[in-house]
């Protein structure tokens, strides 16, 4: 008698806890589709995973430029410049959002690389900033140790295209423009 109690009371504790775990597993999924960056600016932006794509959210409409990026990285200095003409050529179609791989860079270094490279989009330094450039990596399918500067271009949460290492300006243009329809 005393072991079929014991076996019921452990049976029922798996089932209580069991029960458990899986509710937290499903408010770690709805969570695991949303990164909350914060900028330079100390604003906030949200981007969401939608199927295969990320979207910005207030950026419907517009291509979103994820520059996937480290401030160590001689080519991914070279790229800023690139950068920050397309956002001034397309200000009113464009959001560039530079993501630091690096863990804990602090804001000043973030900063000193924005001057320094003539960095004139939004860069953010968040704790989500690893877990989205992974993301995004992992639907490219590059690999774990995929390489940088890489910038991935999205309308609406769609692929437009990627681009690995220095590129040149007019080949992220042309995709802009092809994406704008212009």
């Amino acid at each position: 008698m005393f072991k079929k109690t014991i076996l019921i009371i452990s049976t029922l504790s798996i089932f209580l806890l069991g029960g458990c775990s899986k509710k937290d597993d499903a408010n770690d999924m709805v969570s695991k589709n949303e990164f909350v960056l914060t900028g330079l600016d100390k604003k906030e932006y949200v981007v969401k995973q939608q199927g295969s794509g990320f979207v910005l959210d207030g950026a419907k409409g517009k291509i979103v430029i994820f520059d996937i990026f480290a401030t160590w990285c001689p080519p991914c200095q070279d790229t800023a410049s690139h950068l920050t003409s397309l956002q001034e050529k397309f200000k009113n179609d464009v959001i560039i959002i530079g993501l630091t791989i690096e863990d804990k860079v602090a804001n000043s270094k973030l900063t000193e690389f924005a001057t320094k490279n003539h960095a004139k989009y939004i860069l953010v330094n968040s704790d989500q900033n690893r877990r989205l450039s992974d993301a995004i990596v992992n639907e490219l399918k590059l690999g774990e140790r995929y390489p940088i500067p890489l910038m991935v271009l999205y309308k609406d949460g769609k692929l437009v295209n990627h681009f690995v290492g220095v590129t040149e300006e007019e080949f992220i243009e042309s995709e802009i423009k092809n994406a704008l329809g212009k």
